[in-house]
């Protein structure tokens, strides 16, 4: 079993910045693909972010450019830089892991 425990969501004006972390503990190795998704109020979660172990990443096209996806296999850890951020990445942004889902961080963007 995985437990993920995300941080560094918040209130951020549009064109600002911020920086999500993912932490993982548990007996499974950090050795799989991982993932950041988002949901926003009355919409489908959605896929934003992944990253191999290996460091091969991939995004979604609404992000691309402007959000960019770590990870340190020493520690455990993901995170998620989210630059030029815009009104419609607001929502709920949860990592994810072989099945285990963390228990999300908020986002809002807004003047």
């Amino acid at each position: 079993q995985v437990q993920l425990v995300e941080s560094g969501g918040g209130l951020v004006q549009p064109g600002g910045s911020l920086r999500l972390s993912c932490a993982a503990s548990g007996s499974i190795p950090f050795i799989y693909n991982m993932d950041w998704y988002r949901q926003a109020p009355g919409k489908q979660r959605e896929l934003v972010a992944t990253i191999t172990r290996g460091g091969t990443t991939n995004y979604a096209d609404p992000v691309k450019g402007r959000f960019t996806i770590s990870r340190d296999n020493a520690k455990k850890t993901v995170s998620l830089q989210m630059n030029s951020l815009k009104p419609e990445d607001t929502g709920v942004y949860l990592c994810y892991y072989i099945g285990n889902w963390g228990q999300g961080t908020q986002v809002t963007v807004s003047s």
